[in-house]
């Protein structure tokens, strides 16, 4: 709950005690519509914000597999970079812009991709994804997002990966 809606019912109920029966009622109805507005207020920012990391996700995961280098960049900090392990069991970085500059522009991918979670608080989020290549590999994507100058940016992406299964694995 929001510290100034809650002072402002508390002193409503205060000064519902201090009125005649017939402001009551107006009063009641006052603090039954702060209480709502306050409440809606704050599931609409909520969804906002839900909504905006879901659309720079969705830029990283249609850029990718339908070859639009500049969707990517919108998604992406300038500076950030990819974490993996290596087939070696060591940390594997990879710069962004070269990740970028290997997707060719109108080039498609055989990915299907989507967003399994999303937490945020304030202007910090964490996201999870997965990415499907058919008959290869199966990525899951974390990623690290901050919100500045107005934006959602991915900051950050750590993922690891496994084979897709084969037909007779499936059954």
């Amino acid at each position: 709950m929001h510290w100034n809606s809650q002072f402002l019912r508390q002193f409503l109920i205060i000064k519902l005690y201090q009125m005649k029966s017939y402001r009551i009622e107006v009063l009641v109805f006052g603090l039954f519509m702060i209480w709502g507005l306050t409440t809606n207020a704050q599931s609409q920012n909520s969804k906002t914000e839900i909504e905006q990391i879901t659309a720079t996700l969705m830029d990283y995961i249609d850029g990718t597999a339908n070859g639009e280098p500049e969707r990517l960049k919108s998604a992406f900090h300038k500076d950030f970079n990819l974490y993996t392990v290596s087939d070696k069991d060591s940390l594997k970085i990879r710069s962004g812009e070269q990740y970028i500059s290997n997707v060719k522009q109108g080039e498609k991918s055989n990915r299907i991709g989507r967003i399994i979670s999303i937490d945020f608080e304030k202007d910090a989020a964490i996201a999870k994804a997965e990415i499907v290549i058919p008959n290869w590999r199966i990525f899951t994507d974390y990623f690290l997002l901050l919100k500045y100058e107005g934006s959602w940016k991915i900051v950050q992406k750590s993922y690891t990966w496994r084979e897709f299964p084969k037909n007779d694995e499936k059954k």
